[in-house]
């Protein structure tokens, strides 16, 4: 978000007659306070996520909720009106989608029994593993397995048993924090301008000038990117969960959908959706050809998203490296876990603007030129 102008009521002065330089001790508690804040970040990363998701949302919103304001909408109805539309699409979309992720989840459980004969009589034997006599991989079988070996069985659930049990208060914080990130979202997209603006006042006048540009050029680069790049994963999931349908796989919407949303990390999506299709199609034809009908749905989706929708939608917007990005999620994950991970982009999104001007004061500075 660039960083609005000074209004008189809020712009900060210099107290007269205090010119002196700034010294170390007018600025090491500073310091000191900016360090304990990362600290604090960093020991509360755990329950950043609903706050993290909020903000963003809220800075995707703003566009949106400003261009209304200026259709004579208040800030607060504003921001009503896109939740509401944001809250019908929601709908509109479970509503299409649950049945049909039903429909496949149903018709993939009934296929298992088929999937374990093939595996016992295909698959097992092609890598040389027999199992014992009488024992197969059916519903007889199965029991038979579970009955020999009980008591293995029986720890085995214990401690299952004991990880759910244990993971109960995790599960129900995560719940708990799905439900903050709307409340979240809704406060600060109805008071993101303030925010913004008093961020602004907490910066030293001094070099203002310099961050005011800085700030507008991330804000322009970072929107730019993350709405692009969410277009690029919807446009994705949708080609490849038409593909798969198109050539007859069973599960298109799971596989698709899943290959386009984890397609923002290079090759990631096109690796799993390329590794889940092949093999839910032999295991649903049990044949070769189909899946090389498969394989070309994917292909297809890579020179698509190469040659027409990364460089529309998003551009060379940051410019990093794929190995960078991976890098920075990795990074992110590292340090801060799921958190790390959200931000991770962002993060290096920012740095890397901040990288062009810092590349640009060492080309123009003395030390380098000698």
């Amino acid at each position: 978000m660039p960083l609005p102008p000074d209004t008189p009521t809020t712009r900060l002065t210099t107290p007269p007659g205090d010119n002196r330089p700034l010294g170390w001790r007018d600025t090491w508690p500073w310091a000191a306070a900016g360090l304990g804040f990362i600290v604090l970040l960093w020991l509360l990363a755990p329950i950043l996520t609903p706050f993290v998701l909020g903000a963003a949302l809220a800075y995707l919103g703003d566009p949106v909720v400003d261009r209304l304001q200026r259709w004579r909408l208040s800030r607060t109805a504003g921001v009503c009106v896109v939740f509401l539309v944001i809250s019908l699409f929601s709908l509109i979309a479970v509503l299409l989608i649950i049945p049909m992720l039903y429909t496949q989840v149903t018709a993939l459980l009934s296929r298992i029994p088929e999937w374990l004969v093939w595996i016992q009589n295909t698959a097992l034997p092609y890598v040389g593993i027999t199992l014992p006599e009488g024992v197969g991989l059916d519903g007889a079988g199965l029991k038979s397995i579970v009955t020999e070996h009980w008591s293995q069985a029986s720890d085995m659930a214990s401690t299952v048993w004991a990880q759910v049990s244990s993971n109960g208060t995790r599960l129900l914080t995560t719940l708990v924090n799905l439900l903050m990130v709307p409340v979240v979202s809704f406060y600060l997209l109805r008071d993101w301008d303030d925010l913004v603006a008093w961020v602004r006042n907490m910066i030293p006048r001094k070099a203002l000038p310099t961050v005011g540009p800085l700030a507008t050029e991330t804000h322009e680069m970072l929107g730019s990117f993350i709405r692009g790049q969410l277009y690029v994963m919807l446009a994705l999931g949708t080609f490849y969960t038409v593909g798969l349908w198109a050539v007859g796989l069973d599960l298109a919407l799971v596989i698709g959908m899943t290959a386009g949303l984890i397609s923002f990390v290079p090759y990631l999506g096109t690796i799993v959706g390329v590794v889940a299709a092949l093999l839910a199609m032999f295991m649903q034809t049990g044949e070769l050809l189909p899946l090389v009908w498969v394989a070309l749905v994917f292909g297809i989706g890579q020179l698509m998203e190469g040659a027409v929708l990364t460089p529309n939608l998003v551009g060379d917007k940051i410019g990093l490296h794929p190995v960078t990005v991976i890098f920075a999620l990795m990074a992110g994950g590292q340090l801060f876990g799921f958190i790390g991970v959200l931000i991770a982009l962002p993060m290096a999104a920012v740095l890397a603007v901040l990288f062009r001007h810092g590349k640009q004061h060492w080309l123009n500075s003395r030390v380098y030129q000698g």
